[in-house]
């Protein structure tokens, strides 16, 4: 489904205004929910990295020293935090504002592209993941970690309740699956794991070198 201008500048405006106090809520979840998957994604991560909806950089510290990072986010105020970050970090970072769904890259820039706990309010999944595609190298690599729908039946469930109300506010889904759609756009996966039952993933994918 493409997304409508009207579903983009919802969530737009709903991550500038939570910018300000975004790091310390998800603080609380990395450490019941999430943890570990920062790590998981910069000991993978290598070369020319690209982290799509790079948020207040939170990821930053777990690159590897020698890859150049370049972050795009459609919040100029998540933006903002996030060169903070990188300038305290001392690390040399390229930002830009801009669309997942319309990557201001040319063909074939990047070895990595990362995007954490992001698909689930992104408007058009499926046209990010396809333009993550477009602007990996052949043989690239995709990470990502996000939260989906639980294996289990009971939270499935609340999840769904939950969403009727998060997506109407920000956009946020709790019941999407990114990887079979890392699978329709034709790349590679290499490893797939869900945790706390099921209802966190990661994804690490790889574009195919004859592509």
């Amino acid at each position: 489904m493409t997304a409508t201008p009207n579903e983009t500048a919802k969530v737009l405006r709903a991550w500038e205004k939570s910018a300000p106090s975004y790091d310390k809520q998800i603080a609380f979840f990395e450490k019941v929910w999430f943890g570990g998957a920062r790590q998981w994604l910069g000991t993978r991560a290598q070369g020319r990295i690209l982290e799509v909806a790079i948020g207040t950089g939170l990821n930053l510290p777990h690159y590897p020293a020698d890859a150049t990072i370049t972050g795009i986010e459609l919040s100029p105020a998540m933006l903002a935090i996030a060169e903070r970050r990188a300038a305290d970090l001392g690390r040399d970072v390229e930002l830009h504002t801009g669309d997942a769904q319309a990557l201001p890259f040319p063909d074939e820039a990047f070895d990595t592209v990362v995007c954490a706990l992001s698909l689930c309010t992104i408007p058009d999944p499926a046209a990010a993941i396809g333009e993550m595609k477009r602007v990996l190298v052949p043989g690239g690599q995709l990470l990502l970690v996000d939260h989906i729908a639980s294996t289990w039946p009971p939270i499935r469930a609340a999840q769904w309740l939950l969403e009727r109300l998060t997506i109407r506010a920000a956009g946020e889904h709790f019941t999407r699956r990114q990887l079979p759609l890392v699978r329709a756009a034709g790349y590679d996966i290499v490893e797939a794991e869900r945790l706390k039952a099921g209802t966190v993933e990661r994804v690490a994918a790889r574009k195919p070198r004859n592509d």
